[in-house]
């Protein structure tokens, strides 16, 4: 292997295997980075990452595959984020929790707990939204989708693994001082949650969906549909920056539904470990490394998720409404800091590194860091107080003890390739 792979590999790894801890941490800042994943839970299709050589590690309490070695499904993580960003990856993320909000006060009550214009948005269309505290930072980042399936029409939401007890115990506090017409449909572990990411992810699902017209499905649409014979609910979705979709399949399909996705030509099994990467070239935010509860919406640069509804004057508040909306209206210059893309030179910069001036002044922390397979040099991402987060800026990063030069760049790292209709 040439020296750039060595690089990559170690800092991919350090990303993955024997840093899963940092991997983890979201969900359980004192896991072992090896602790045994024995007693942890399990997705429906567990045994299919052991059967593909899935080195499997603590995420957020599940056992889940960073990579697969030692079988013909096998990739190192570089050429594992090389296969998403050419042909098509499939990802177990069934660890992610899943919700189904029913009732005629379904809208009202999730627009009361998240930043979404839930009543705006189209049928069978979704899109990323958070979850606000009282004091304006984010409980979790989610997925929203409105939909519709046999029971009538409802809210399809998805919340971070790590985060997901939190949240549920969140939404069943708000629940219960709402008192309208509203249930709670938790889908976990009785489904399987894949995505399919890549160029190629669309040839596979025409190809298992013949009747089902994809040219004309946009990034952020979902429908149910079946999939050679199985019934499933598929979003045009994902966290890699990449055309792709997440399915939402039953238990009794799961474990067929996954081997015959894993079967196609165009696809690999992909780990924790690409995907980290992956979101990062796409400049997206893993939820407790580059967002969390002291973060807001316009200093993450995620002002953008605030719907037109909660803008609107006299629109009902919903919690830090006051700090959001505030904001979201003077844009960055009402906050202290705000997340920027770096390109550091040197060793890679990884979360925690101190971002300082030339003259060694503090201005800011790295939040998330990696070696690039797809531009093949360091990236990271960070927040930087103002005015030294404007792009061009020249900034200094400590790493290793040593300052090395780093450049305040914009993001995504990867131009993002989410389809949309012709």
């Amino acid at each position: 292997r040439n020296s750039c792979k060595r690089i990559m590999l170690s800092t991919a790894v350090r990303s993955a295997l024997p840093r899963a801890s940092r991997l983890v941490r979201t969900a359980q800042p004192c896991a072992s980075r090896f602790m045994s994943t024995e007693n942890l839970k399990r997705t429906l299709v567990y045994d299919e990452h052991i059967k593909a050589g899935g080195v499997m590690v603590n995420f957020a309490d599940y056992a889940m595959p960073v990579q697969y070695k030692d079988s013909d499904q096998a990739q190192s993580i570089i050429d594992s984020v090389k296969q998403v960003r050419t042909k098509a990856g499939l990802f177990d993320v069934s660890h992610m929790c899943s919700i189904r909000w029913r009732g005629k006060d379904a809208i009202k009550f999730v627009e009361s707990v998240t930043v979404a214009d839930i009543e705006g948005l189209p049928m069978g269309f979704g899109s990323l939204s958070l979850i606000p505290n009282d004091q304006g930072g984010i409980i979790d980042d989610t997925m929203i989708t409105k939909t519709s399936d046999e029971k009538g029409d409802h809210i399809y939401q998805v919340v971070n693994a790590g985060c997901a007890p939190k949240d549920l115990k969140h939404f069943e506090e708000k629940l219960d001082k709402f008192g309208g017409d509203v249930s709670m449909e938790v889908q976990w572990d009785n489904r399987g949650l894949y995505a399919i990411q890549g160029p190629e992810a669309v040839n596979v699902m025409q190809r298992l969906a013949p009747t089902y017209d994809f040219k004309s499905m946009a990034f952020g649409q979902a429908a149910n549909m079946t999939l050679d014979g199985m019934p499933a609910f598929v979003a045009r979705c994902g966290y890699t920056g990449e055309d792709g979709f997440e399915i939402f399949v039953w238990e009794e399909n799961a474990v067929k539904l996954w081997k015959l996705l894993v079967a196609q030509p165009e696809v690999f099994p992909s780990g924790l470990g690409a995907r980290d990467t992956l979101r990062l070239e796409a400049g997206l935010c893993l939820y407790g490394h580059d967002i969390d509860d002291t973060t807001t919406p316009t200093s993450a640069g995620l002002s953008w998720t605030v719907g037109k509804a909660p803008r609107a004057p006299r629109a009902a508040p919903f919690p830090g409404s006051d700090v959001i909306l505030h904001q979201v209206k003077e844009g960055a210059k009402s906050c202290t800091e705000m997340r920027v893309g770096l390109v550091p030179e040197g060793a890679p910069a990884r979360e925690g590194a101190e971002i300082t001036t030339k003259d060694g002044e503090v201005i800011g922390r790295v939040t998330s860091g990696a070696v690039s397979p797809i531009l093949k040099h360091n990236i990271s991402m960070g927040y930087i107080k103002r005015p030294h987060n404007k792009s061009g800026n020249e900034v200094m990063v400590k790493v290793r003890g040593k300052s090395k030069p780093a450049k305040v760049v914009k993001m995504p790292f990867v131009p993002t390739k989410y389809y949309k209709p012709a």
